[in-house]
């Protein structure tokens, strides 16, 4: 594949069509639910990292797998946890406004982190983030992208509408190229690289799911709201890390990519699973008369802000 298309293309087009799905409201709800804005995006920018380093140092993988983790635990929320979140009675529209804050602080926490990850176990002096030309470079393709498709949905909402899923077709497919190559380049190793991050890779995942869900609920914050939490935490944007992981101009490393790329198929399981176990405990902890706080409100009472 051209290098110019993998290095501007993927993150832009991804960026771009998440921008078309934002809006100021999307921002202003924020302010309806601040301790569960707070607690996710304190679990999302610290909390996971810090756990992700833990297992990282663990499993003591290669470093280029280390290196993967701690960028995908410097990943945002992606989409896909609105859609988990409803289905499992989440508070749908704090999973909008969260993946909106969330994907905009990425662009300075995802370099750094990553750029740590680097020096510290590869010893690189900076691929990715704390060098101005990188940090410009991936503000270029991420941000810019993103204030675009807010531009174009604030002043033509319904063209936005229609090239949403459009949008949406076209990152599936540069992606898929992109992961097609890759997998092409490495499949000598793919068997090894999936041994050597699977357990870790789980482990990352359910960790970051009940972080999402219990540190607010402990917390006092409501059912929904928590259900939105796990799921915008547990469900990380791997499209995005992954086209940081291949792009030529960034990191350039099917090694770096190989937890990504993992975590995201294991994600849509754990996820589903995580949901259903949620159900279950709310319905017998209902028939048992009820319980604490806010776990007596019932889906059809979960407020979508």
């Amino acid at each position: 594949m051209d290098p110019l298309l993998a290095t501007i293309a993927l993150p832009a087009v991804i960026m771009l069509g998440l921008g078309m799905s934002l809006t100021i409201a999307d921002f202003a709800r924020l302010r309806s639910h601040p301790r569960a804005v707070l607690l996710c995006l304190g679990c999302q920018i610290v909390v996971l990292p810090l756990a992700c380093l833990g297992l990282v140092l663990l499993f003591d993988p290669a470093p280029p797998l280390a290196v993967g983790m701690l960028l995908l635990a410097a990943s945002p929320g992606g989409t896909m946890a609105s859609l988990y979140s409803h289905l499992f009675g989440g508070n749908v529209a704090l999973n909008i406004a969260l993946t909106a804050v969330n994907s905009l602080i990425a662009v300075v926490t995802l370099p750094v982190i990553t750029n740590l990850a680097l020096a510290y176990f590869a010893g690189d002096d900076g691929t990715l983030g704390l060098q101005g030309g990188k940090l410009v470079q991936v503000c270029a393709v991420v941000l810019v992208p993103v204030a675009i498709g807010m531009l174009i949905r604030a002043r033509r909402s319904r063209f936005a509408e229609r090239m949403e899923r459009p949008v949406k077709i076209a990152s599936v497919l540069v992606l898929a190229a992109l992961i097609t190559g890759a997998i092409a380049q490495e499949w000598a190793n793919i068997g090894d690289y999936i041994v050597a991050v699977g357990a870790m890779v789980l482990i990352f995942n359910i960790l970051s799911l009940a972080t999402g869900y219990w540190v607010p609920r402990w917390a006092g914050v409501g059912r929904p709201e928590a259900i939105a939490s796990s799921m915008e935490i547990g469900l990380h944007n791997s499209t995005l890390a992954l086209a940081i992981a291949l792009s030529p101009a960034l990191l350039n490393s099917t090694e770096v990519a190989i937890p990504v790329a993992v975590y995201g198929i294991v994600m849509q399981f754990t996820a589903a699973a995580n949901g259903f176990i949620l159900d279950r405990r709310h319905a017998r902890r209902g028939e048992r008369g009820g319980d604490r706080g806010g776990d007596h409100d019932t889906r059809s009472h979960d407020p979508i802000i």
